[in-house]
C-alpha cells in the first residue's frame, strides 16, 4: 500500500517542526516548499538523514517548486509574512497591509498546489488565519469541507497546559476546548472544561481560572515577547494532530477554523468551532449549546473576523 502524500508550504520554523513531527509518526512522506532556494532541501536532507537513526520508513524532499507535490493527499500551508518592524521607519505594517501581503502570498501558494493536488485537503496556517481561509477557500475552489484553519487545536493545546501546570495534574486528563476566532477574541469555555470529568470551577479559584483564559489568548503574545519570534512547536504540533486524524480517519473531535453554513448563527464565515475530521476533511461540525454570555463572546470573536475577512474584497 502507497504512502500518503503531505506537502508543507513554507520551510521556516512551522513548517520544518511540522515535517518533523510527522515523519516522527511515520505518518506520510513529506515534501518540504519553500521559495528560498537551499533551505527546504537543506532541512529535508537533514531531516531524512535522521530517519536510519530513529528507525523511520518516509521519505522528505525539499522543492522550489511544485511540481514534486503532485498528488498529495494533505497539503499544510504556513507561508506568509509576520508582523514585523519596518528596520527603516521602525513603523508597524497596518493591519490592512499586512492583510492584503499575506493575501498576495497565499493566494498563489493555493492556486499552485490545487493544479497539482486537486483532490487534497488544504490546512491553512497562515495568519491571519481566519482571513487566510477564506483566500485559500477562493483561489483552490475546494468545497469548504476541504478547506480548514488551524487554530483552535493550539489554542486549546496552550489553555489545556497552563491548567494543568496549576493543578499539578497530568495533560492527559484536562478537558476542555476554546471557540472562536485566532487572537486575542478567541473564546475558551470553562463550563465545558473539566479534570477527569471534574468540573475545574470545583478545582481552582475563579481569579485563577479567568487568568488562565487571558493567558491563552495572549499566548502567541507571550511567545513572542520572550524570543522576538512567534511560536512553532506547539503550532505544528495542533497542526499535526489534524493531519494525523485527516489521514488515519480518526473522526477526531478537534476545534478548527471551519466556513460555517447557518451553525451558531453565522454564515460564509470562518471561525473556530468543534469539528469532527476524517478522510473527508471536516465531516460534520458539532454545534455547542451555549449561554448567553459564551454567545457574547462568540459574537465578539465573529465580528473581529468579518472585519479582517472584509479588507480581502471577495
Amino acid at each position: 500500500m502507497a504512502r500518503s502524500k503531505v506537502t508543507i508550504v513554507g520551510a521556516g520554523n512551522v513548517g520544518a517542526t511540522c515535517a518533523h513531527w510527522i515523519a516522527s509518526r511515520e505518518l506520510a512522506d513529506v515534501v518540504l516548499v519553500d521559495i528560498v532556494e537551499g533551505m527546504p532541501q537543506g532541512k529535508a536532507l537533514d531531516l531524512q538523514e535522521a530517519t536510519p537513526v530513529m528507525k523511520l520508513d518516509v521519505n522528505i524532499v525539499g522543492s522550489n517548486n511544485y511540481e514534486s507535490t503532485a498528488d498529495s493527499d494533505v497539503v499544510v500551508i504556513t507561508a506568509g509574512v509576520p508582523r514585523k518592524k519596518d528596520p527603516v521607519t521602525g513603523q508597524f505594517p497596518s493591519r490592512d497591509e499586512l492583510v492584503k501581503t499575506n493575501q498576495r502570498i497565499v493566494g498563489e501558494v493555493t492556486r499552485q498546489v490545487a493544479k497539482f493536488s486537486p483532490n487534497a485537503i488544504l490546512i491553512v496556517v497562515s495568519n491571519p488565519l481566519d482571513a487566510m481561509c477564506h483566500v485559500v477557500l477562493n483561489e483552490s475552489g475546494f468545497p469548504a469541507e476541504r478547506v480548514i484553519g488551524q487554530a483552535g487545536a493550539l489554542d486549546t493545546a496552550r489553555y489545556k497546559a497552563f491548567i494543568a501546570q496549576e493543578l499539578g495534574v497530568s495533560v492527559r486528563d484536562i478537558h476542555g476546548i476554546v471557540l472562536g476566532g485566532h487572537g486575542d477574541t478567541m473564546v475558551p469555555l470553562p463550563r465545558h472544561t473539566s479534570v477527569a470529568g471534574i468540573p475545574v470551577r470545583e478545582l481552582m479559584a475563579e481569579d485563577k481560572l479567568q487568568a488562565i483564559i487571558q493567558r491563552t489568548r495572549n499566548g502567541g503574545g507571550e511567545i513572542v515577547k520572550l524570543i522576538g519570534v512567534s511560536a512553532w512547536y506547539a503550532p505544528a504540533a495542533g497542526t499535526v494532530e489534524m493531519v494525523e486524524a485527516i489521514l488515519r480517519d480518526q473522526k477526531r473531535v478537534i476545534p478548527s477554523a471551519v466556513l460555517l453554513k447557518g451553525q451558531y448563527g453565522y454564515n460564509d464565515l470562518y471561525i473556530g468551532v468543534p469539528a469532527i475530521l476524517g478522510s473527508k476533511g471536516v465531516e460534520r461540525v458539532i454545534e455547542m449549546q451555549l449561554n448567553d454570555e459564551e454567545k457574547g463572546m462568540m459574537e465578539v470573536s465573529a465580528k473581529a473576523v468579518q472585519d479582517v475577512v472584509s479588507i480581502l474584497g471577495y
